[in-house]
Order: C-alpha cells, then sequence, then structure tokens
C-alpha cells in the first residue's frame, strides 16, 4: 500500500480569525477537523497509514490523536480515583506519523524533510490538508503507474466565484449559477511522486508548486488526472460555511 503525505504545516494566513488558534487542518466541518475528512476518504480506499507533515501550531494536532479515543468515544471518569478508561473504542484503525518539519518550511521543503520515511520502491501520494474531493484514488495510482513520470497531479475546475449573466445582444437571458467549468484547471492536490521527486527538491525553502512542480513540466515529467467530480479546499470562512452547509445535508465528498 502506497504511503500517504499530508502536508499540514502551513501558516493560513488567510483564514486568522480561525488559525489564530489552530492550523488550517484542524478547523472543524460538522464536528471533525477538515484533516479527519481527508484521512476517511483515504480510509475508504484501504489506506491507514498516514504521515503528516505539521509546522504551524503542530502540537494542536498531536494532541488531537494522542486524545483521539478520548475526544471520539464515551468515557468513564472515576471522580473518587481519577482513572479514566474508554468505554467505547473509535472504529479508525489509523497509524499516524506526525513529523514536524517547520513553521516556515515550504511545500517542497516538507517534502524533502521526510525522505527517510517515504523511501522505497513504491511511488507515494502527498495532498494537501485543506481539501476534499470524491476522487477515485486507485484510478489515480493506475494511472500515474501507467504513465511512468515522475509525478501525477490532480487537476480539478473549482466552481466559479459568483454566477454569470447570458446575454441575447443587450437583454438579459438568464442567470447561471456557479459552474465547476467557470474556472480553468488548477492542482487540487492528491498528486503521486516516485523517489525521483527528491532530485527536485534542494531545500527547505523549495516550493513543490513554484519550483519542483515547474521545473518538473519542464522536463516533460509531469502528468495531470482530470478529476471531474466534486473538490473543494477551505482557503475562507465562505469555504467553510460552504462545506458545513453540504455536510449537515449530503456531502459528495463523504464516500465511507
Amino acid at each position: 500500500m502506497l504511503k500517504v503525505v499530508i502536508l499540514a504545516g502551513g501558516l493560513g494566513t488567510r483564514f486568522p480569525e480561525e488559525t489564530e488558534l489552530r492550523p488550517k487542518p484542524m478547523i472543524t466541518i460538522g464536528r471533525h477537523p477538515i484533516l479527519w475528512h481527508i484521512l476517511k476518504g483515504f480510509e475508504y480506499f484501504g489506506f491507514n497509514e498516514f504521515y503528516i507533515a505539521v509546522g504551524y501550531k503542530g502540537d494542536v494536532i498531536k494532541n488531537y490523536f494522542t486524545h483521539y479515543h478520548m475526544l471520539n468515544g464515551n468515557i468513564a471518569v472515576d471522580l473518587s480515583t481519577g482513572n479514566v478508561t474508554n468505554d467505547t473504542v473509535p472504529v479508525e484503525q489509523w497509524k499516524v506519523h506526525i513529523i514536524e518539519t517547520g513553521e516556515r518550511t515550504e511545500t517542497g521543503g516538507r517534502i524533502r524533510q521526510m525522505k527517510h520515511y517515504l523511501e522505497g520502491d513504491e511511488p507515494f501520494i502527498v495532498t494537501y490538508g485543506d481539501g476534499v474531493a470524491d476522487i477515485d484514488i486507485p484510478a489515480l495510482i493506475t494511472f500515474h503507474k501507467s504513465h511512468g513520470k515522475t509525478a501525477t497531479v490532480t487537476a480539478v475546475r473549482p466552481p466559479a466565484r459568483f454566477g454569470a449573466i447570458n446575454f441575447d445582444g443587450n437583454k438579459i437571458r438568464s442567470f447561471s449559477e456557479k459552474p465547476h467549468t467557470g474556472e480553468g484547471w488548477i492542482n487540487g492536490g492528491f498528486m503521486v511522486f516516485n523517489q525521483r521527486i527528491f532530485d527536485y527538491l534542494k531545500s527547505d525553502y523549495d516550493s513543490l508548486e513554484r519550483n519542483a512542480l515547474e521545473h518538473l513540466a519542464a522536463d516533460n515529467q509531469l502528468e495531470a488526472f482530470p478529476h471531474h467530480g466534486f473538490w473543494q479546499c477551505m482557503d475562507t470562512p465562505r469555504d467553510k460555511r460552504y462545506l458545513e452547509d453540504l455536510w449537515q445535508h449530503n456531502p459528495p465528498w463523504k464516500v465511507w
């Protein structure tokens, strides 16, 4: 089974009202952090071991997983002794490696620091700790192995930020909602890398996006896996409200 890396160390500067107290991957959708939703999606496809690269407020993520049973199950507290026992055990069978990679380290640098955890003959998966999707992970892996290049990026088309007016001359014919086809293709995370990726990561200050991926593209070593289903990142309070509303009704990323 391929190793799964979650990049969860950024500062989250566009979300200050939430990230002043916790890293962005720990912002909740429903009662669970978005990080939990991401891991559940991978678990559905048989992945249960994760490598989480932390930096900014990484202690919050460590505390969450350290006390996971207490936070997500029933407990019994004996006040005469102070003993606490878990009455139930959550169904997740995850093994989570939480790796300190530095508060100011760039995304490529975080992967570079984790090299000795990721070495082996198999490729590995990397995604961001703030985006959910209904991506077919086995299909992504099969695609990556089929082309033999160093890297695969899942390409997505996010919904347009605003609705559109459809004209007939100067007359308004109709209004369009915010279609997914309203924006160009972007990197949606859910990337697969061969070991050769480390040749493109030279320092902690290397950005995966601006340095490694651009150089891979120039070397004809980067392929796109188009995803036409659901994808959404949580960059702003508006995104959080949107995901919260979906979670309360019919969350399309909930494949489990």
